[in-house]
């Protein structure tokens, strides 16, 4: 399960990077800009979530050691 998060959280990290190059800073909210905006927002949400599933994971067993 860890290695699965941290595979997805670097697959994030590219789409990012990737989205990144595509927009146009002249105009972000047109046509594929925006869309790129979108997709790096989501990507970093996911980041996010993947993060908070570690810690919880990582809280779950401390607590199941102590019992």
């Amino acid at each position: 399960m860890r290695f699965l998060t941290y595979l997805l959280s670097v697959l994030a990290l590219g789409i990012i990077v990737f989205n990144c190059t595509k927009i146009d800073f002249d105009t972000p909210f047109e046509n594929d800009s925006y869309t790129a905006i979108i997709t790096a927002i989501s990507a970093g949400c996911a980041i996010l979530i993947l993060t908070i599933l570690r810690v919880v994971k990582k809280i779950d067993r401390t607590v199941k050691e102590k019992s």
